[in-house]
């Protein structure tokens, strides 16, 4: 299982990048996951990665994609200018939130 070291901490994560354990996540965590997909976290970034751990915090899930740009206020484009890899895998991986199954 490919690990990501964080400090003095080696944390699991799944075949595509993910926490094995999102309990793992704090913000130092965040910024080497954003390294790992060549992302430079802006507010602009933590904005998104925040309202993304709000949401699972509250129904477990990660929004879809048209629920993610409605309550932000960004667009597809923007979230992309943000997260090259896109919202579920890049946004979602950088907030520490398991790998979406379905359409983020």
């Amino acid at each position: 299982m490919p690990e990501l070291k964080v400090g003095d901490r080696v944390l699991l994560l799944d075949e595509d990048g993910f926490l094995d354990n999102p309990a793992d996540w704090d913000e130092e965590v965040a910024q080497v996951l954003a390294q790992t997909e060549e992302v430079e976290l802006t507010e602009e970034h933590w904005k998104i990665i925040n309202y993304l751990r709000q949401y699972y915090a509250d129904f477990g899930v990660a929004p879809m994609v048209r629920k993610l740009l409605k309550d932000t206020g960004k667009t597809q484009a923007e979230i992309y200018d943000l997260f090259p890899s896109g919202p579920g895998k890049g946004a979602c991986k950088i907030a520490g939130l398991p790998k979406p199954t379905g359409c983020v």
